[in-house]
């Protein structure tokens, strides 16, 4: 390897695109080509580096093995960082075998961290845990370290395990620092600002507060029944009732607590859970049902018990009822959050990661758009979409991925 290749390679690796093409931007030989891809997709040109990187693939030869699964490794970073969710994976699993065998120990970690980042953007915890479980970071250069502290403390984030990620934190920085990438040290930063700032907002007789994810992790481990609006279930007595696919239960269940320790009157509930604003006794017969599908749902937590005005909510083991509302109330705050991630999406990409039909999906970015909280730009596969952050507020409880026991 020549001294540019490896003057070009070294800027690279310490984040440092324009200080590698200054090196190799007037070359066409296969590892310049891989190398001004690589650049491009830290310029964040995704289209550009794709192009520059097949070609740099197709330059090396049959026997240039490790270079080409590298290119594929490249190329598979850029697919996730442009949400390309879809995107083959067997050629991934391809190249990380070959690496190996080739004793390419760095780049197959990568590989294996490409994996379980994907994992984690479709929200299979379970998952990415096992596989990171596989890695031991201790022999592994200072970046690969920062991130699988990153991605342990983002699996323990979507666990409400906050000491935890604190902790991964805190290691991924000391490595970042290391080695010296600034958007590596300040993407630790910014994950660790969400364990600091507003999370979510408890509704409790009237009165309303606002936690933060620590809060919330201490709530749920508490004995007080939550009617949770962040993944629609009961939690009460260590047991988590899922109510995702009933959302009128889930409805009464959430104006019942909010009620407590007093009554919901027939009215709000029908009004609430219906949308039905002058009652009939159609309604009203409706309400009876639901609320006999509810009492037998909760049964384990809480009873339901009739009123003269409604309904009232007794949990059987907690002190209190109380609502874990979202910080901003929208009806498509899942698509909200993964759009507000800094990156674009495609539809398809976010039905694949919310693990919801793309009609759906579509409906609820042209509401958002509708309302000026999300914009798209390009046409037909290639139209994108993107949101600014919820101002003020973190939003990891509503990633994919389940909390325990949901």
């Amino acid at each position: 390897m020549d001294s540019l290749i490896t003057a070009a390679a070294r800027a690279l690796a310490t984040g440092d695109p324009f200080g590698a093409l200054n090196h190799v931007a007037l070359r066409d030989d296969a590892p310049a080509l891989a190398l001004r891809g690589i650049a491009m997709a830290q310029l964040g040109d995704f289209a550009r580096a794709k192009v520059l990187l097949r070609r740099a693939a197709r330059e090396f030869g049959a026997g240039e093995v490790v270079s080409r699964a590298r290119c594929v490794l490249a190329e598979a970073e850029i697919a996730l960082a442009s949400r390309e969710l879809q995107w083959q994976t067997k050629a991934l699993e391809t190249a990380r075998a070959a690496l190996e065998s080739h004793g390419d120990r760095i780049n197959a970690a990568h590989a294996r961290y490409l994996e379980i980042r994907r994992a984690l953007l479709l929200g299979r915890l379970d998952e990415a845990q096992m596989r990171l479980a596989q890695l031991d970071p201790v022999h592994l250069p200072a970046p690969l370290r920062a991130t699988h502290g990153l991605f342990v403390a983002g699996i323990a984030i979507r666990r409400l395990k906050t000491q935890a990620a604190a902790q991964a934190l805190h290691r991924a920085l000391g490595a970042a620092r290391e080695a010296g990438i600034p958007a590596l040290i300040a993407e630790i930063e910014s994950a660790g600002k969400l364990l600091i700032a507003p999370a979510a907002r408890l509704l409790a007789q009237g009165h309303e507060e606002t936690l933060r994810l620590q809060d919330v992790e201490t709530l749920l481990s508490s004995n007080v029944l939550v009617v949770d609006a962040w993944r629609h279930a009961v939690h009460g007595g260590g047991r988590i009732l899922a109510l995702k696919r009933r959302p009128v239960l889930f409805t009464l269940a959430r104006v019942l607590a909010e009620a407590w320790p007093g009554d919901a009157t027939r009215q709000a509930l029908i009004h609430r859970a219906f949308r039905i604003k002058q009652p009939d006794e159609t309604h009203r017969a409706r309400l009876r049902v639901e609320i006999g599908r509810l009492r037998k749902t909760l049964a384990p937590v809480a009873e339901i018990r009739a009123t003269e005005q409604g309904f009232a909510l007794a949990p059987r083991e907690s002190r209190e009822a109380v609502v874990l509302a979202l910080p901003e109330e929208n009806i498509h705050a899942d698509v909200l959050a993964l759009l507000s991630d800094g990156e674009s999406w495609s539809s398809s990409a976010l039905a694949l990661a919310l693990g919801d039909n793309q009609r759906n999906v579509q409906r609820a970015l042209d509401e958002l758009a509708s309302e000026g909280k999300a914009n798209s730009f390009g046409r037909g596969r290639a139209l994108r979409w993107m949101a600014p952050p919820l101002p003020g507020f973190t939003t990891p409880l509503l990633l994919p991925g389940l909390l325990p026991g949901v």
